[in-house]
């Protein structure tokens, strides 16, 4: 096997639902166990806001929210390994240490080009990092924010703007570039609302949009699993060394 034929199996491979699935598990097993350790009082904690939204809804169900969480994790991967029986895809264990390469690469080149974009050409700063809270915690936020907000900005937002363009223009790539400059619109305006969204100005809704555009594209090319990662490997860098 030939080095671009190598790449190119991974591309394909690496893309897949059953990949991105399983490279996930750990940032939702990571974010739960982290948020139990940081915040041990149930009243006081801390949690994405998507994550909330979720778990308010399994709340006036009377679930146990953590354990309907895991169990949903479980029967969809079940119905991602069921829809992909028939092609029976072969697990490469390397192929997830290239894929949270490719994703730590994503991130430094995010950081660079965006922050670079802003500063030089605009002469504007990106947002500045979260609320001051122990490291560990905000570590768990990252992954939290990896996890959820793509799930709900990516995979569910994406695909409905994807569905609704559909009806507007003949051609689907019209339809893709429309969805991924209207969703990282919504995206970076989400930051703003309710009653724990930020102050609005004007360098940070710029810095979110630009940052919610390239995970769109990176959904749209790489898939779920390369999007979270990335999300959440930029914001650790962002509390770890900003």
């Amino acid at each position: 096997m030939t080095i671009s034929t190598g790449f190119r199996k991974y591309f394909d491979h690496s893309k897949s639902l059953v990949y991105s699935y399983l490279i996930s598990l750990p940032l939702l097993i990571l974010y739960e166990m982290l948020i139990i350790i940081t915040q041990p009082e149930p009243g006081s904690v801390i949690r994405i806001s998507v994550d909330v939204w979720i778990k308010q809804l399994f709340h006036l169900v009377g679930y146990n929210t953590l354990s309907i969480t895991l169990l949903l994790a479980a029967i969809i991967g079940l119905l991602i390994f069921w829809r992909d029986r028939k092609h029976r895809q072969h697990i490469y264990p390397h192929y997830f240490l290239m894929m949270l390469l490719e994703a730590v690469m994503y991130a430094l080149l995010l950081s660079i080009l965006i922050s670079s974009f802003l500063s030089n050409t605009l002469q504007l700063v990106g947002p500045p990092s979260i609320e001051e809270l122990p490291m560990l915690q905000q570590i768990a936020l990252s992954l939290g924010a990896g996890l959820y907000e793509e799930l709900f900005f990516r995979v569910f937002l994406i695909y409905v703007l994807i569905k609704v363009f559909q009806f507007i223009f003949n051609k689907n790539w019209q339809s893709n570039i429309a969805a991924v400059l209207v969703g990282a619109l919504i995206f970076s305006m989400a930051h703003y609302t309710g009653t724990l969204g930020d102050p609005f100005t004007v360098n940070s809704f710029l810095f979110r949009f630009l940052f919610g555009l390239a995970l769109n594209i990176i959904y749209i090319l790489r898939g779920f699993g390369l999007a979270a990662w990335t999300h959440a490997i930029y914001d650790i860098m962002v509390v770890s060394f900003l």
